[in-house]
């Protein structure tokens, strides 16, 4: 097998080849599958794990049409996709595991994805997922284990400074960068974490898995919210509580009613479709108030705005937190990075300036910055956010 597709743009950063075990999150996907080989082919010794993280099937018996499940087979997490990962471990040749994660994943991610619609936020659960599950229990079960390293098939690249710090840059695929949904990683933890992919494309990574023979080369891509695999995220939520939403109002900007909600937590900053309600133009949601289960209603031109305020703040590089500075923003997962202007306010915010209004901040989503391909950190945008216009 040829080395062509070997992460060679940053495999000088990498530890050295065959310098310790590697726990590796083995998903059932393809990308995870490369990983894994590619790190066996460069000498490491390997052990495949998947994360458990809730039950995708429903339990044989009556219960099982009582309740539908939280998700279905087309999910990262069904009994499939484990024995896929099980026998491409078998192909490779290492020791696999399932480690069963799923009370923790239902405490950590689960609820509070609830909770922060109950909150009128619009949470990403996969950023959650990375801070309390993929890399704090997995990276202590890799420490019982005497693994020196984990390892994923997340698009990033990881590069060791000459000043002893660890730094993340994009990936070079700039459809497959991941770089967003780590933002929340340690120094402590990338000392420890390998992304055997960031230097390659995902058409890099499917050839390789095809010339190694791997079984789930021409797997598709699983969905970004597992547990919400048909996209329905409020049949999701209706299914957890065990009972159907609220209904709420219509506002518009100076409170009158428009009309009937389905509740809050149904709707998204920035929606246009699904409102029902007829006007002389269109109306989009400005803002969700959760306390009075209300949606504001109002033009497209409300939701642009330069301003807005984050906390929760992860400093992976730089001094941002510390001084003001021109940096690039991404303010969610698919946009661009946009030029702005952070201005820290206390411990744990950051003021947010953009050189242009941006449509739709969204309290809950992250908000991460980065200095030319290097990803610096971030944090979550705060509910005051929503009450920003465009100067």
């Amino acid at each position: 097998m040829n080395n062509y597709y070997a992460p060679s743009s940053n495999a000088a950063d990498q530890p050295a080849s065959g310098a310790g075990t590697v726990l590796v999150a083995m998903s059932g996907g393809v990308d995870s599958s490369v990983a894994a080989w590619l790190l066996t082919e460069q000498g490491y010794d390997c052990i495949g794990v998947t994360m458990k993280l809730y039950d995708s099937e429903p339990e044989p018996g009556p219960q099982a049409d009582a309740k539908p499940p939280l998700c279905r087979d087309n999910s990262c997490c069904s009994l499939a996709d484990i024995e896929i990962a099980r026998s491409v471990s078998g192909q490779i040749g290492i020791p696999y595991y399932v480690f069963n994660f799923k009370a923790d994943f239902e405490a950590a991610v689960i609820r509070p994805f609830v909770q922060a619609y109950d909150q009128g936020l619009t949470p990403n659960p996969c950023i959650e997922c990375n801070r309390r599950i993929k890399f704090e229990p997995f990276m202590q079960k890799a420490r019982e284990l005497d693994c020196q390293f984990v390892a994923t098939g997340h698009y990033v690249r990881r590069e060791q400074g000459a000043d002893g710090q660890v730094y993340l840059r994009k990936g070079l695929d700039p459809g497959k960068d991941q770089s967003y949904v780590l933002y929340m990683l340690t120094q402590a933890q990338l000392r420890h974490i390998l992304f055997p992919l960031g230097g390659m494309t995902k058409a890099q990574a499917r050839e390789l898995a095809r010339e190694a023979g791997l079984l789930n080369a021409a797997k598709h891509d699983s969905q970004d919210i597992c547990f919400v695999p048909d996209g329905d995220y409020v049949a999701f939520l209706e299914r957890f509580k065990g009972r159907r939403l609220e209904s709420g109002q219509f506002v518009d900007r100076q409170g009158r009613v428009l009309g009937t909600s389905q509740g809050q937590q149904a709707y998204t900053i920035g929606q246009r479709k699904g409102l029902g309600i007829a006007a002389g133009s269109p109306l989009y949601v400005l803002k969700k108030d959760s306390r009075q289960n209300r949606v504001v209603l109002g033009p497209s031109e409300a939701l642009f705005t330069r301003r807005c305020l984050v906390g929760g703040l992860n400093q992976i590089s730089g001094d941002w937190r510390s001084r003001p500075q021109r940096l690039l923003a991404r303010p969610r997962y698919h946009a661009p990075e946009a030029p702005c202007r952070i201005e820290p306010l206390g411990a744990d915010q950051v003021a947010v300036i953009f050189d242009e209004p941006q449509r739709a901040l969204t309290p809950g989503q992250a908000m991460v910055l980065y200095q030319d391909d290097y990803m610096l950190g971030g944090g979550t945008i705060l509910a005051e956010a929503a009450a920003e216009t465009a100067e």
